[in-house]
């Protein structure tokens, strides 16, 4: 970013927006024992509906807009996380209604506007990529506000996440630089890992284009997008500095099998949709839809949050090996969905893993909690402790 001051968006401006995005996963996660036909009561609207759009808008855009806003330093960026968290709120009280999607694509537009801000300051394709991403969603927004169901925009739904971590992942790659004899706003793709750049941009480009083909030719369009994906697979699994760090311990090894096992999930995603193409009922739209939305997008999750909280938060949330413990539960209960339940059709196993599913997610969120809780302890301690020590002395 350039040396312009930016008034800052202060830490109690965001626990709001934070506590938002966590009743979207609450919300999201009741839906989905809904959906697993649990006895549980529901919603004169049916709350079910709401499952996917609170997991996507309200938790993941929530949690970029958030981040996003943070970056950029201004308080109006914040229009975005809160329009997003508001409207999934709606979404979940009342079911789809209008003022929800409403907001939701009003989020996505103030995302834009950040992301617009953001290229100001300082041109990237990262920041590019992103910024696609941000229009994947007021696409899906905008499709769903024209009479599309939320299953026929499932193609935007996952560009929205893909192209989003697709483009932070690229950055930590230390691929993506702005030449600076170019004017501002363009990115250079000439210099040294210009390939890799190269590669990248057709790759994003291409799953941009196999999401407007699996909408105007459904019967074909789901085959190129289930290729693009694997294309956008391929480069992260050749330059992603996760090949590395695996190798590791602690924090940068966690993290590491984390995005490959999540870049695991989205191949298994594209090649359901390559070579099956459209699915938006049955066993192959749940495979599909859950190995994107839960294998790959709560993966990544995990393996950010380590490092994204602490910068939102400004508190510490500190590495301990039970972050696997959850990690393992995700993948171990997302296989025996997919396969035994999805595949061979075996009810009892899907409906337990899907509960599976969400016991990782809810573990995740206790275990980062408690080591956060206490991180602040141990420091707010070590503190008195140095007071005490500095009074003594004098």
């Amino acid at each position: 970013m350039s040396g312009r001051s930016r008034p800052g968006v202060p830490v109690r401006w965001r626990l709001p927006l934070l506590a938002g995005a966590a009743l979207a996963l609450l919300g999201g996660l009741y839906a989905a024992l809904i959906l697993l036909d649990l006895p549980l009561p529901d919603t004169p609207s049916g709350l079910g509906r709401s499952h996917g759009p609170a997991m996507v808008f309200g938790l993941v855009g929530t949690l970029v807009a958030v981040e996003r806003a943070v970056a950029l330093g201004a308080r109006w960026g914040l229009l975005a996380p809160a329009c997003s968290a508001l409207g999934t709120l709606v979404l979940l009280t009342g079911g789809p209604a209008l003022i929800g999607r409403l907001l939701l694509a009003t989020a996505a537009a103030a995302l834009l506007c950040a992301y617009t801000a953001l290229w100001r300051w300082q041109a990237s394709l990262a920041l590019l990529a992103q910024g696609a991403g941000a229009l994947c969603w007021y696409a899906a927004a905008l499709l769903w506000l024209g009479g599309f169901p939320v299953d026929q925009t499932v193609p935007w739904l996952a560009g929205f996440v893909v192209l989003t971590i697709a483009g932070e992942r690229l950055e930590l790659a230390h691929l993506d630089t702005v030449h600076s004899g170019a004017p501002r706003g363009t990115v250079h793709l000439g210099a040294p890992g210009g390939a890799a750049r190269h590669w990248f941009v057709v790759a994003a480009a291409s799953v941009l284009a196999g999401q407007a083909a699996s909408l105007l030719w459904p019967s074909t369009g789901y085959h190129g997008w289930g290729l693009a994906l694997l294309g956008l697979v391929a480069w992260l699994a050749t330059f992603d500095v996760a090949r590395h760090t695996v190798r590791g311990s602690g924090l940068p090894r966690y993290v590491a099998i984390a995005l490959l096992s999540g870049y695991g999930w989205l191949a298994v995603a594209g090649l359901l949709w390559a070579g099956g193409g459209a699915a938006t009922t049955g066993p192959r739209y749940d495979a599909t839809t859950h190995a994107v939305f839960l294998g790959f997008t709560m993966s990544m999750i995990f393996a950010h949050a380590p490092v994204i909280l602490p910068a939102v938060l400004r508190r510490p949330l500190p590495y301990h090996p039970v972050l696997f413990v959850p990690l393992g539960l995700l993948h171990l209960s997302l296989a025996a969905r997919l396969g035994p339940g999805d595949w061979l059709g075996l009810t009892a196993v899907w409906r337990w893993a899907g509960v599976a599913n969400e016991l990782a997610v809810v573990g995740f969120a206790a275990c980062a909690a408690t080591l956060a809780v206490r991180a602040r302890r141990g420091a707010s301690a070590a503190a008195r402790t140095g007071a005490a020590v500095v009074a003594v002395g004098r």
